[in-house]
């Protein structure tokens, strides 16, 4: 799926920091945790929870994150619509690492089941 050239450097320009608390909230709002969270976002970039909480202080963009990420070989199982994009179509590797996060965060909110989530049962 083509994104727009304007899409994908505003997705770029965003700070993680931005955006985190929305993780934060939508998550717990479903009644899920901060560490249920970070174990997603763990799982998808190699990041510790203290290098998370580096790269939110430190204001890293999006582009910046996941240049210092270590995608997890298992990323690519991500599938389905976010955003209205199906993650999988998308062309641009940042948006579509960006997209992968928003999903993951998605499934963790509508309660899906851990193992589910970090596609171990598959």
């Amino acid at each position: 799926m083509k994104t727009t050239q304007k899409h994908d450097g505003r997705v770029a320009s965003l700070t993680f920091a931005e955006v985190y608390p929305h993780y934060v909230a939508k998550v717990e709002k479903k009644g899920r945790t901060v560490d249920e969270l970070h174990q997603v976002i763990t799982w998808l970039t190699g990041f510790s929870e203290s290098r998370i909480r580096e790269l939110i202080d430190d204001k890293v963009t999006f582009k910046q994150f996941f240049a210092k990420a270590k995608l997890n070989p298992n990323a690519h199982l991500i599938k389905g619509v976010i955003c209205g994009y199906r993650i999988e179509e998308i062309e641009t590797p940042l948006t579509q690492q960006v997209r992968y996060m928003d999903k993951l965060v998605d499934e963790l909110a509508k309660g899906r089941k851990m193992e589910k989530i970090l596609r171990t049962a598959e």
